[in-house]
């Protein structure tokens, strides 16, 4: 994707096949603020998006598309993720993936690390119109359980840190112990979340002031 006018007719796109707002923040790589208003100005050209001022979200866009659509360019990816995690704890046996792009990343540090895979699916991807404090986020039964272990965390991109931080909780909620959060991008500069180590391979920096 170029420009916004690419953006907007994804999120059209997205929203027709019925995924939710949180679900197209999610495949966007966007935050739900922007997929939000990404899904409403999406019949309106940019010129008239243009027209309306100031006020739409502060955000920028991440398109790992290259390494996602290759299976070798994302093993090796996966791979520096790992490497990034290799020091963090002797005992960590479980890696859980951040449901959905985050799922296949965590594959291969799992195969890198030698551990279980899990999949947490956030309470975003419920995420609509309705209140997110009403949802709740599940781990897959298809994959390896908490079971009180140290674990290492994945995801692609953070946003603004909400899904890290809600995955971080429900790890512990289930008696686990997050050891590490690995990232492929990291638009916060986070360094750590709710007391948990964060990597990411890139970091996006905004460099200029917002007058």
């Amino acid at each position: 994707m170029k420009n916004i006018d690419d953006l907007m007719t994804s999120a059209a796109e997205l929203a027709d096949r019925g995924l939710s707002k949180g679900e197209i923040a999610d495949e966007l790589n966007v935050s739900r603020e922007t997929a939000s208003w990404l899904v409403e100005r999406s019949g309106k050209s940019t010129a008239a998006v243009a027209q309306e001022g100031p006020g739409g979200p502060e955000d920028i866009h991440v398109d790992w598309n290259a390494i996602g659509r290759d299976s070798n360019r994302l093993g090796h990816v996966g791979s520096a993720m790992a490497d990034l995690l290799s020091k963090q704890g002797e005992e960590v046996d479980l890696t859980i993936g951040i449901e959905k792009a985050g799922a296949p990343l965590a594959t291969t540090v799992a195969r890198e690390l030698d551990t279980d895979l899990g999949t947490y699916a956030p309470r975003k991807h419920q995420w609509d119109d309705d209140d997110m404090d009403d949802l709740g986020g599940t781990f897959s039964r298809n994959f390896a359980q908490i079971r009180d272990r140290e674990c290492y965390v994945v995801d692609d991109t953070i946003t603004s840190g909400t899904t890290m931080t809600e995955t971080v909780q429900a790890i512990r909620d289930q008696g686990g112990e997050p050891v590490a959060c690995v990232v492929l991008v990291d638009k916060q500069g986070t360094d750590e979340i709710e007391g948990v180590p964060v990597y990411s391979l890139v970091q996006v920096i905004r460099v200029g002031n917002d007058d």
